[in-house]
């Protein structure tokens, strides 16, 4: 397993990263949920640290990640032993998010695994030692055996297991002193190789000390990397969830939801425009929650789509064109509930419709299959607009997207429908659904965009969940 080739890594530029610490110019800092969190990129991280360790300047280097950041807030502890910490670095695409939405730069994704090689490079070249420590049982080995392959000229200075007792550690402590590494990397994984290293750097003698959780994993070959194409869209938490999804499930789902929480409540700290900030918030949590649904709601997208398509062989999908924010038009895209030539019925069937002219509903459309039937009782044929989400057309919270003809028809306050973002739910949504009036929803949209909010928008997700179960208005 090879993940980055030798002659990649850049190493020309170590003196001018030597001359910037000497004049007490290491990377910048950011202040992110109460941390300061390092600014850079890859490589001018990586001579920090090998620079640091060639001087044996003692320093301890952690990573902040969604996960982190959950322990932080619950783990008194935890949050003592990462304000030990000299250097803090970013690590996934949970940090990037919500750099984003408190309208700060972060730099690169500094995540252990892909700062690994960068290290290891260097540390070859300017004849540092490394040591390994933690993983399972010849884990540490299978890594080490990696970077032997990778850098055949670096000095590995030892390894070992993570599993070890309290009458063992003395001896492990004299171990790594003896072995005359100047970096030892630490692979305990989350809140206990923080909470290790801070209770032991007065004992340890090797200068940089890196707390890298499941990194040996990855480079002994135990556990492969997702593809490029999912880290590159930020997605390898979905990588790693479905390699061991009994372990990393509630970390995952639950954990990205509570992660979510904290990053919204730092973004308001942080902005000092609300409104601004408030907008930039729903579009962060709406990327955020959508990308995790899609994850999660896969098997039901590949039932569905199988079923329709066994019922009369058509189309999975159905588009539409709708109306969306400021009058945009814009493509949405639903499970197909109805048959091929609904469309094609309706004008024989609106007399028929038994809600006011503006819009048009039956609760026994003959043109709706069987599996139709049921997907749009169960709010199932509504999924797919989860990419509409995605594509930014619409929002998880905001008025229901209305069709041109319907939008035609519109008077008075319901041109106000189309001033905010479209969504998947809304008030009138978790009310009654089609039971509520069309005068009554246009009433319900403009409340909500007056008083939009983050707070406005869980809370009607959380409805959804009750009105989707109940079925209320639905057909």
């Amino acid at each position: 397993m090879k993940y980055y080739p030798r002659n990649a890594i850049d190493t020309c530029d170590f003196e001018t990263v030597i001359e910037r610490i000497k004049a007490g110019q290491p990377a910048p800092t950011v202040s992110m949920f109460g941390q300061p969190v390092v600014q850079g990129t890859r490589e001018a991280m990586a001579r920090e640290i090998v620079f640091r360790a060639a001087r044996a300047e003692p320093t301890v280097v952690n990573f902040l990640n969604a996960h982190c950041v959950n322990t932080l807030y619950k783990d008194a502890g935890y949050r003592r032993a990462l304000g030990a910490s000299d250097r803090l670095l970013p690590d996934g695409s949970g940090m990037s998010l919500a750099a984003k939405m408190a309208g700060v730069e972060l730099g690169e994704n500094l995540n252990g695994t892909d700062l690994f090689p960068h290290i290891c490079s260097l540390a070859e070249r300017e004849g540092q030692a490394i040591f390994l420590l933690g993983g399972d049982h010849g884990v540490a080995d299978g890594a080490a055996e990696w970077v032997a392959r990778s850098f055949p000229q670096i000095d590995i200075a030892g390894t070992w297991h993570g599993y070890f007792d309290v009458e063992q550690e003395d001896a492990l402590i004299e171990r790594i002193n003896r072995s005359g590494a100047s970096i030892l990397f630490v692979g305990f994984g989350v809140p206990l190789q923080e909470k290790w290293i801070a209770d032991n750097r007065h004992r340890l003698d090797v200068p940089v000390i890196l707390g890298v959780g499941g990194l040996f994993d990855y480079y002994s070959g135990r556990i492969p990397r997702a593809p490029k194409a999912l880290r590159a869209v930020g997605c390898e938490w979905v990588w790693r969830l479905a390699m061991e999804p009994r372990r990393l499930a509630t970390r995952y789902i639950a954990g990205n939801l509570a992660f979510m929480a904290h990053a919204v409540r730092h973004a308001l700290d942080a902005r000092s425009l609300p409104v601004k900030a408030s907008a930039t918030i729903k579009r962060a949590m709406d990327m955020m929650l959508a990308t995790m649904a899609l994850a999660i709601l896969s098997p039901i997208f590949l039932a569905v789509a199988l079923a329709i398509k066994l019922e009369d062989r058509g189309p999975v999908f159905f588009r539409q064109t709708r109306i969306g924010e400021r009058g945009r038009n814009f493509r949405m895209i639903k499970f197909r509930s109805m048959y091929t030539d609904a469309e094609a019925r309706r004008t024989a069937l609106l007399a028929h419709s038994e809600r006011d002219g503006t819009c048009f509903k039956m609760k026994h459309d003959p043109r709706i299959t069987s599996v139709g039937r049921f997907i749009r009782r169960t709010s199932i044929d509504e999924l797919p607009q989860l990419f509409n989400v995605l594509t930014g057309e619409m929002s998880l919270v905001g008025p229901r997207p209305a069709l041109p003809c319907e939008v035609a028809t519109y008077a008075g306050k319901s041109w106000q429908r189309l001033g905010g973002k479209p969504g998947i739910t809304c008030i009138w949504q978790v009310s009654g659904r089609a039971e509520i009036p069309f005068k009554r929803q246009v009433v319900m949209d403009c409340a909500y965009l007056r008083r939009r909010g983050l707070l406005t928008d869980l809370s009607l997700m959380l409805r959804t969940v009750p009105a989707v179960i109940t079925g209320r208005g639905a057909y």
